[in-house]
Order: C-alpha cells, then sequence, then structure tokens
C-alpha cells in the first residue's frame, strides 16, 4: 500500500454520467471517465486489507488491492496484468457488473464509501487496449477440440480458457455477430458494442473460431463424439461432427452456454394485444437497429410519441427505460410487484448478504414515475392495441406456514395509460436432458439468470472441467 492514510483523507470520487440533457439524444455510452490524476488517487485510497473481502466476494477472485496499488503507482501495464489473470474480459465487467466487490469493501462498511474498484477495472482495461498491453498470444496445441455453443459471457470465458489451455475451440452462435446478451440486451448506452468487437477480433488472432447464424440441439441419438445436430441457414439439419462447415476430426467435449432463452410472461387477459412485448423484444431489435439492420414499420418495437408501462423493477426494465426515452416516449412507468427497498441501508440483508437497497439507475434519472407493490390484473385495449393496464396495490402478509409471503389486496384497482407495455420480470431456469459425459454446461443455462461477472466465472470453471475430463480419457 503506497499512501497508507490516502482512505482518511481522499474521498470516494466517481467518475458520473453525461448530463440528462445530452445523453437522451444519443446511444453513446453515459458514464464518464475521471482523468489519469484522479483515477490513480481514487485507487491509492485500497486499504490493501489483511483479510480483503473484495477478493472473496468477487466471482473471479480479482484481487484488487494488488492491481489498485499498481495504479496507484502509475504501473498500468502491471495492473492489467494481475486484471487479467483473473478476469479475461475486464473491458465488459468495468462497465456493467454491479460490483460486489465494493459491497464487500471495508471502506464500505465503515464510511459508506467503498473503493472504485469497478471504475478503476474499466480504466485498466481501457489504458491496456490503448497502449498496446493487450497482446495476441499463440498457444501451442495439445490436439483436442472444444466445441462451445453459445457466445454470451460464460461461453466466451470458456472458449477464451480453452484456448490459453492449447484446445482447438470452436464457438457457434446462433446470432448473426457474438456476445449473447452483452450484445442483445444490454443497451449500447451501458457498452458500446465496439468494446465487444475489439474482444472478439483478439479472440480470432489468437485462434478461436466463430461460426455465426446457426442452432445447435442436443441429438436424441447421440454418444460422445457426436453430441448435437447442427441447422444452418438453410434449413438442413445433420449431426455436427458430420457438418461440412467443421473440419478435421469430431469435437473431444462440449461446452453449453446458450443462457436463459425464455423470459417470464405474464398470462393475463388481452396479453394478445398489439403493444405489449418481452422486453428484449425492444432491447435486442434497437440494438440491431443501431448495427444497421432495418425493420419494417410493422415489425419495429418504438416507444417514440407513446405511454410506457415497463413491468418488472429490475435491471433489465432500467434499461427498456432509458431505451424508451432515447426513442422519443411520452412518459414511462415502472411497476414492481414486490415491495419498495430502503435507501441506504437493508437490515434485512446484513452483510455478508447482498444488500437489497434502493438503486437508482441512470435511466431512471432520466424521468420514470416508480411504484412498488402493484400487481398487474389486465391489459385494456382498442380495436386490438393495448391502451393501458389494470393494476391494482397490493402488500404482503408473512405466511403462517413459513415460505413464500401471502399476497393481499392493499387498495382499488386503477388503470396506467400505456400504448407499449414491456415485459421485463425475469428468466426461466433451462430444463436440460441427460447429456452424454462430454457436454458441459456453462453460465447461466447451468445457474439461471444471473450476473455477467457470474457467467464468466462459471465459463472459466467449466473450461477447467473440460480440461479435466479430456485429461483422464
Amino acid at each position: 500500500m503506497g499512501n497508507p492514510k490516502a482512505f482518511l483523507t481522499v474521498p470516494r470520487k466517481e467518475a458520473g454520467y453525461r448530463p440528462v440533457h445530452d445523453r437522451i439524444h444519443d446511444y453513446g455510452e453515459v458514464e464518464q471517465t475521471l482523468n489519469t490524476r484522479d483515477r490513480q488517487e481514487q485507487a491509492s485510497r485500497c486499504m490493501d486489507c489483511g483479510v480483503p473481502f473484495c477478493h472473496w466476494a468477487c466471482p473471479l477472485g480479482n484481487k484488487d488491492p494488488e492491481w489498485n496499488d499498481a495504479l496507484y503507482h502509475g504501473e498500468w501495464e502491471k495492473a492489467y496484468k494481475l486484471l487479467k489473470k483473473t478476469n479475461p474480459f475486464p473491458e465488459f465487467t468495468g462497465r456493467i457488473c454491479p460490483a460486489l466487490c465494493e459491497k464487500a469493501c471495508v471502506l464500505y462498511h465503515t464510511t459508506g464509501e467503498a473503493v472504485t474498484n469497478r471504475e478503476n477495472e474499466a480504466a485498466i482495461a481501457e489504458r491496456a487496449f490503448l497502449e498496446g498491453y493487450v497482446t495476441i498470444e499463440h498457444p501451442q496445441r495439445n490436439g483436442h477440440r472444444v466445441a462451445v455453443i453459445g457466445s454470451g459471457p460464460s461461453g466466451l470465458a470458456a472458449a477464451t480458457t480453452l484456448n490459453y489451455m492449447g484446445y482447438d475451440v470452436t464457438v457457434f452462435e446462433k446470432n448473426e455477430a457474438a456476445g449473447g446478451l452483452l450484445r442483445y440486451g444490454i443497451p449500447n448506452f451501458k457498452l458500446n458494442k465496439e468494446i465487444i468487437d475489439r474482444r472478439i477480433q483478439v479472440m480470432e488472432a489468437e485462434g478461436v473460431h466463430f461460426v455465426y447464424n446457426v442452432s445447435l440441439t442436443p441429438d436424441p441419438d447421440s454418444k460422445e463424439g457426436e453430441a448435437f445436430c447442427i441447422t444452418d441457414q438453410s434449413g438442413e439439419t445433420t449431426p455436427l461432427s458430420q457438418w461440412q462447415g467443421i473440419e478435421g476430426k469430431p469435437f473431444d467435449a462440449y461446452v453449453l452456454a446458450t443462457g436463459t432463452p425464455t423470459a417470464r410472461d405474464l398470462n393475463i387477459p388481452g396479453r394478445e394485444l398489439k403493444g405489449v412485448h418481452l422486453a428484449l423484444e425492444l432491447l435486442s431489435q434497437q440494438n440491431r437497429v443501431l448495427a444497421g439492420m432495418e425493420f419494417s414499420s410493422a415489425e419495429r418495437v418504438t416507444a417514440k410519441g407513446k405511454h410506457v408501462l415497463v413491468i418488472g423493477g429490475g435491471d433489465t426494465g432500467s434499461d427498456c427505460i432509458g431505451t424508451a426515452h432515447r426513442q422519443g416516449c411520452k412518459s414511462v412507468t415502472q411497476i414492481e410487484i414486490m415491495p419498495q427497498p430502503p435507501v441506504g441501508h437493508n437490515p434485512a440483508t446484513p452483510w455478508p448478504n447482498w444488500p437489497v437497497i434502493l438503486k437508482t439507475t441512470s435511466s431512471h434519472e432520466e424521468g420514470c414515475t416508480r411504484r412498488w407493490n402493484i400487481n398487474t390484473l389486465e391489459f385494456l385495449g382498442e380495436k386490438g392495441h393495448v391502451t393501458g393496464v389494470r393494476v391494482q396495490p397490493i402488500d404482503w402478509k408473512p405466511n403462517p406456514n413459513g415460505g413464500r409471503p401471502i399476497m393481499v389486496e392493499a387498495g382499488e384497482p386503477e388503470v396506467i395509460q400505456a400504448e407499449l407495455v414491456l415485459l421485463a420480470m425475469g428468466f426461466l431456469k433451462p430444463q436440460h436432458p441427460a447429456y452424454p459425459g462430454n457436454v458441459f454446461v456453462a453460465g447461466d443455462a447451468f445457474s439461471g439468470a444471473s450476473l455477467v461477472v457470474r457467467a464468466i466465472a462459471s465459463g472459466i470453471q467449466t473450461a477447467n472441467k473440460v480440461h479435466d475430463y479430456i485429461c483422464k480419457k
């Protein structure tokens, strides 16, 4: 620790966001950056704790004290090398991670002002690309091949980890580009897609192969070495090991990293009305529009000139709010069926639990009516298009038998005007059949919907399992 008193004398300083009146007119990243002097000063606040709870809380095991110290001393390349040892994609997590490490930081628990680990991480990653610390490595090949199905954060993490181990890795992606929800779920104003493209280019240069616009499904008559069938753009389905697009011997193992493709729906009266959409129908389409794809007016999901209702109080709902503003909505209302969390501290979720407290995002700051303890009863419409949603205030009472609390009415039903309704209520955990022994499931496909940082960690762990399996054959 270079400055042992910095945590006492230097206050937490965040880079903050671009002004609202500026950012809502474009899809550029909303978060700003600190200058080099301020960033290094923020790194000096790390106390290099004897028991680093930040390291313990991070799913990747990032060694924050080590690279914060290097950053403070201006040793940017050393900081990046320390960061890369545990995190293959710091440019992703530095932008969109909720920073579990910061909620574990001793400074957070004593002063409420954690070290700015997430912003420091993003700064280190960007300096690494700018200064050329991100180099192309060419691992020595071991003669084995692995297929990774899905190119979200867990698939990419598994692919790059296996590639560095010497495996010949091919990533299969059903969409037209890599990234999964990084590309098609997270708005550009949080994660510019050029950041993903830049990393994919590095992976390709290092030997990872990517195949796009193909769908893979389990082969019911599969055996090890031929676990999946592939359907290409022509619609032809063949065993993967026999597909002409793959040269060489069959794959030794498969990593299934297909995420959680099924969103929770709300099957209440009026669900068939036009204007009621799952959140990703809006988010993924808008990202594709920004990438140059065109949609007809009938296909377009847009909030322009509409009153928007977002059902669901999580990050996906927040992303819908920011997107609706940039599309030119009249208003946005967000409702959540659960109670409003407290501000600052929640005695119901003490350390080491994740603190469930009120979160106000950059999208909320742009304008949004937020309501909690609201149950959705019915979608209302005229001429086949939604015009409003009938909702009712509710409350939650303890269940005398234990388990989930009981919902009770707490007010009269009312109607919220809405010409566009977005359902952002999370995703269903996938159910998998029995796979052959050389198939490994990673990320959200294994655990259900979770954080990007946990998906990356799962991808790395799964790659290690694949390696152990092949070494024992």
